[in-house]
């Protein structure tokens, strides 16, 4: 709880919501259905937790028109529970608030610009000719790059490393642990001896972005990594050096970007999804979790690779089909040759 308290009127102005019960309860907080009390509010988004409505303690529920036809409770009522209870969570939230300042612990470079508004919290460092806008956060312990800029409303979580030479766009959000503008894995080989390749390229990140807890995010090669706006990114994900991320693409834990691969707007990979490099996936595509994407992506769509989960036993038989597979196939095509030596006229169909 953070001391807020609405009424469903209220929350249902906001909402453009339809009250279906008593408009002057007051609402504490947001719970689940089955831990909410009289005074929270829940949601009922996915069809699984139905069975949890008949007995919820809720003081109100967000539901769709046709689930609240068959409950008794309070209700408010909306086309998308899951897209309200995401606005209104905000009203609740118990994150404490900057306030504007430099901490006297912080290590400022005189030719960095720090806008008034700015909260730069214990020492943060901020090397030459960083920029940092209205209204940005920057957590305990976090480093800005020399030559870095983060743009108006921008929040850092503490242990945050921008690298030099970085530019984040406006209002974006960049959790505990990432790096942003690492040097990209770049090596010539030869006669088995790497030969270090330098990241000449920056990162350049567009508005309305998040970032989760240690992701990381490689500087270019040449050219710029470049993440579209709108773009979300989930915790401990990689994306490597010249890769393009399009506008409001989302892309789930523990998935892996390898160097200049491109991703379109609007599409969305599911956890531990990889794709090797130098290819591209269109516009509105969707790939499910653990798929290995090897070439590219043309047209929109689901995608998926691999195989689901089944009883190990049936796994080890299905794996031992697998592995046997080459050699059926290569049965299969001599018998094929041999089909018109046994079938004189050479037609198989089943017209007498």
């Amino acid at each position: 709880m953070n001391g807020s308290v609405y009424t469903l009127g209220e929350l249902a102005e906001q909402l453009g919501a339809t009250v279906r019960g008593d408009v002057g309860h007051k609402v504490l907080g947001l719970a689940t259905l089955q831990d909410a009390g009289p005074q929270q509010l829940s949601f009922l988004a996915n069809a699984q937790y139905r069975k949890y409505l008949a007995s919820t303690r809720a003081g109100a529920v967000l539901l769709k028109p046709k689930d609240a036809e068959g409950f008794s409770g309070t209700a408010l009522i909306v086309d998308n529970p899951y897209l309200a209870y995401a606005r209104i969570s905000h009203l609740f939230e118990t994150r404490p608030k900057a306030l504007p300042g430099v901490h006297p612990s912080a290590v400022i470079d005189p030719t960095a610009t720090i806008d008034p508004s700015a909260s730069i919290g214990a020492q943060v460092v901020i090397e030459a000719g960083a920029w940092i806008g209205p209204d940005v956060v920057i957590g305990a312990h976090s480093f800005v790059g020399a030559r870095t800029r983060v743009g108006a409303g921008g929040r850092l979580a503490s242990r945050v490393t921008l690298c030099h030479d970085v530019s984040i766009g406006e209002r974006v959000v960049i959790q505990p642990g990432a790096v942003i503008g690492g040097e990209g894995f770049g090596f010539a080989n030869e006669s088995g001896h790497w030969e270090k390749i330098a990241q000449l390229g920056g990162v350049r990140i567009g508005d309305d972005v998040e970032i989760g807890a240690n992701t990381t995010i490689d500087r270019g090669a040449l050219s710029d990594t470049v993440i579209g706006n709108g773009v979300k990114l989930d915790n401990q994900i990689m994306i490597a050096h010249n890769v393009q991320i399009g506008e409001n693409t989302a892309i789930a834990g523990c998935a892996g970007i390898s160097g200049s691969a491109k991703i379109g707007r609007n599409c969305m990979l599911a956890g531990g999804v990889g794709l090797v490099g130098h290819i591209e996936v269109c516009d509105n595509v969707f790939i499910t979790g653990m798929t290995m994407v090897t070439r590219s992506i043309t047209e929109p769509g689901s995608y998926s690779s691999g195989t689901a989960m089944q009883p190990a036993g049936e796994w080890r038989k299905s794996a031992a089909r697998i592995r046997q597979l080459d050699e059926m196939a290569r049965r299969l095509q001599q018998v094929e040759k041999r089909l018109p030596a046994v079938t004189p006229s050479g037609d198989l169909s089943s017209d007498a």
